[in-house]
């Protein structure tokens, strides 16, 4: 997951993304993406991030067809069962595509939360 995240924050630096709070936003999508196929799809097959047009896409793809669900009801002081809400509360859109025997679940962030706010350097 560390390998995921430096990767995302360098692309995100190299696009000039970086500085504002939606950037740890992606960041955090991307750690709760890629915890998830750890922890339900066997790992991550491939992390793409793509930046088209008025948002970032950030896709984990895995190895199985099964698509996330919502923990029903995550309970207090008990780890687990939160990700896709995080998921869901950072990001604009989400959602998962199955391909072959695999799927990909996706996180989408506008662009325009990505570079309003930006800091101003000094």
């Amino acid at each position: 997951m560390a390998k995921g995240r430096d990767f995302t924050r360098e692309a995100l630096q190299d696009w000039g993304w970086d500085g504002t709070e939606t950037f740890e936003d992606a960041l955090l999508l991307v750690s709760e993406l890629l915890t998830n196929a750890s922890l339900h799809a066997g790992g991550c097959d491939e992390l793409v991030l793509t930046a088209g047009g008025t948002a970032l896409r950030i896709e984990v793809c895995d190895g199985t067809t099964t698509l996330p669900a919502r923990h029903p009801a995550p309970q207090r002081g008990i780890p687990g069962g939160r990700g896709l809400y995080i998921v869901e509360r950072l990001s604009d859109r989400w959602g998962a595509d199955t391909y072959g025997t695999g799927k990909a679940v996706w996180a989408e962030i506008e662009v325009s939360r990505l570079v309003s706010g930006k800091a101003v350097e000094r």
